[in-house]
């Protein structure tokens, strides 16, 4: 079973999803907005979820951890959430 490890910062608005993607590429830390504005538990690792296996995540969000490439933000992708922003360290 395929697993991964990721970054994320979840939003209620897909304005603020935008609005820090555009921070991160202007070189912003993702820990330091995941701390800031992240409305997941995981914030306070900097929006590290750590490592997980396939179907462990809703699957919008799986198939951008699993099927896009890897080091680059993706979002923002909805869930029953709110909104992503998803950053994969790496999968195997």
């Amino acid at each position: 079973m395929a697993s991964a490890c990721a970054l994320h910062i979840l939003v209620k608005t897909e304005q603020q999803a935008i609005e820090i993607k555009a921070q991160l590429a202007n070189g912003a830390n993702f820990g330091v907005l995941a701390k800031k504005y992240s409305l997941c538990p995981s914030k306070k690792k900097g929006g590290d979820l750590g490592e997980f296996r396939r179907g462990k995540m809703v699957k919008a969000f799986d198939d951008v951890v699993f099927k896009r490439p890897i080091l680059k933000v993706h979002g923002p992708i909805k869930t029953k959430f709110g909104y992503h922003l998803i950053k994969t360290l790496y999968r195997n």
